[in-house]
């Protein structure tokens, strides 16, 4: 019993060491598999500004930031409504929101866009 245990056991903690090691090296979670990705430190001063704001759960500059986002576009991979969230990042001489955004899941996956969500990069912590 004790022998069919053990090879279980080492294989599971094999897979956490795995998995946890593929993330602490910034890579990109699976679900983004394919998906251009940018470390924060690459992102604009806005943009690691609004992730802070993330963090600390606000307060946020913009009425629209936390709204649901919709994925509408089908770039992100695909979660039933209420999964994603959106919060602007400041846009430097913009008269409105501008065009910059970043998007949670709530699998913790982080998400930057300067197209207005024509397209999208995976953040990497």
């Amino acid at each position: 019993m004790l022998l069919r245990f053990v090879p279980r056991v080492l294989l599971c903690v094999l897979a956490v060491v795995v998995l946890g090691c593929s993330s602490a090296t910034g890579s990109a979670p699976a679900r983004t598999d394919g998906m251009a990705t940018v470390r924060v430190s690459q992102l604009p001063s806005e943009a690691r500004q609004t992730l802070a704001l993330i963090d600390k759960g606000g307060p946020y500059p913009y009425a629209r930031d936390g709204a649901v986002f919709g994925n509408f576009e089908g770039l992100l991979p695909g979660h039933r409504r209420g999964y994603y969230h959106e919060y602007t990042v400041r846009t430097p001489g913009s008269p409105d929101r501008g065009a910059r955004r970043i998007v949670t899941g709530q699998g913790g996956e982080i998400y930057y866009t300067d197209d207005h969500y024509d397209s999208f990069r995976a953040v990497l912590r």
